[in-house]
């Protein structure tokens, strides 16, 4: 990207952390995009949506005053705008702030889910994979990794979900 092409901030907290996986969307590398590490104050992760194309439970963020997110700061060009919306059938459009490399950023966008289960559905192993290869990729703290991992392995066993056997 240029430095004259308009672009917007972009917060991401789920499978799009995975620059491999937003290129599948977008249609091109977005790795150079990568601002780093983020944090979203006054919200929480759940598996609050099922994904009909994932097939599973997907994450989404809801508002905790006494919770913090963990994710992903992009600066994406304004013509990857509309596939961003097109990927995120089911979310809203939010401005947030995050912080990232102690810079605090307004008028970031990130998506919520528009209706909320009641409970939280786990994912299956492949959206599993994805997040946490994200999460590591980008940088996200190690103590957060294994927080997000614990979370969906606790999800996945008590939904009966399985995963692979370790030979």
């Amino acid at each position: 990207m240029n430095s004259e092409e308009a672009s917007f901030y972009y917060f991401a907290y789920g499978s799009c952390m995975c620059p491999v996986d937003l290129k599948r969307s977008l249609g091109e590398s977005t790795h150079h995009y990568v601002l780093g590490p983020a944090t979203l104050p006054h919200y929480r992760l759940g598996f609050f949506w099922r994904s009909e194309r994932r097939n599973c439970g997907v994450l989404d963020v809801v508002k905790d005053p006494t919770a913090s997110v963990e994710g992903v700061l992009y600066r994406l060009p304004q013509r990857l705008s509309p596939l961003l919306d097109a990927r995120e059938i089911g979310y809203n459009q939010e401005k947030v702030s995050v912080c990232c490399n102690g810079v605090t950023y307004s008028t970031v966008r990130t998506y919520t889910v528009i209706e909320k289960l009641s409970q939280e559905i786990a994912p299956n192993d492949w959206y599993f994979n994805v997040v946490l290869r994200g999460a590591y990729t980008c940088g996200l703290p190690e103590q957060y990794c294994w927080k997000l991992f614990h979370h969906m392995h606790h999800l996945q066993r008590s939904q009966s979900w399985s995963l692979p056997q370790s030979a």
